[in-house]
């Protein structure tokens, strides 16, 4: 996988891509990560990447030529087939909302550009003639794309074959499967008189898979009902819930 950030501040991608999981990655040639200095593709003396709004308004907005000829350069190795199939990621508040589902479609492309946007916004002509895709982290405003960059960059590595460890890691993880994840416990096996669920000691796997389903069923419940709605239950799964006092929104069984 490679990735292509297009940013006003690249240093802020520095600790993070030295010295994360991240940097293993790269050392190893599982990703690539170019990150690109937009104010580089700005021509005037002072290098300008922002500009008053037309119309009147609070606020500098974003050049559209420097961010069209920085994404247009970091691109420019591939062909013009291969340039089709890669998304053209901008960062708003206005995009659609970044969950598991987008991560493991994002990770099927054979590469990512990602634009990070700064002050008051960006020349819509940007979004409307150069990014493919709009994506938002949150209901909640942030004071550039670095971050969400960094957290698209960070989701996608992980569904890269050698990355993690172990892909079951990634596979079981909370959203993942459809569900939040069940309790972890670790050793010490008691302390400060906190003790795990003795289940977990009794070396009966098969009860201890079902605890842990009826535990991802009991927080996912909870904490995030939305996910049952799309979730993959069976029929035991419908039964657990159904004790702890669910009902499906259809009122189906």
């Amino acid at each position: 996988m490679r990735f292509h950030v297009l940013t006003l501040f690249p240093t802020a991608f520095q600790d993070h891509l030295e010295y994360s999981m991240l940097a293993k990655a790269v050392s190893r040639d599982l990703v690539s990560i170019e990150v690109t200095d937009i104010r580089d593709y700005a021509h005037d003396a002072h290098h300008t990447t922002d500009d008053y709004q037309f119309g009147g308004g609070h606020g500098m907005i974003m050049k559209p030529d420097p961010v069209f000829e920085a994404t247009e350069a970091a691109l420019s190795g591939y062909t013009q087939a291969q340039s089709k199939e890669i998304p053209i990621i901008l960062f708003t508040p206005q995009g659609e909302m970044l969950t598991q589902s987008v991560v493991e479609e994002l990770a099927k492309a054979p590469a990512l550009a990602m634009i990070c946007a700064h002050y008051a916004g960006i020349d819509n002509r940007v979004s409307d003639f150069l990014a493919t895709r709009e994506i938002s982290i949150g209901d909640f405003i942030l004071t550039g794309g670095e971050l969400p960059a960094m957290a698209l960059i960070d989701a996608v590595s992980r569904l890269v074959p050698g990355v993690i460890g172990s892909m079951e890691n990634v596979t079981e993880d909370s959203i993942s499967s459809g569900l939040l994840q069940h309790p972890l416990y670790t050793r010490p096996a008691e302390f400060r008189g906190m003790k795990p669920p003795e289940i977990l000691f009794s070396g009966h796997h098969a009860n201890i898979e079902r605890w842990r389903r009826e535990q991802s069923l009991q927080r996912t419940l909870e904490r995030r009902p939305d996910l049952l709605l799309t979730a993959e239950l069976t029929l035991a799964d419908f039964k657990y819930l159904k004790s702890l006092g669910y009902q499906r929104p259809d009122n189906s069984e």
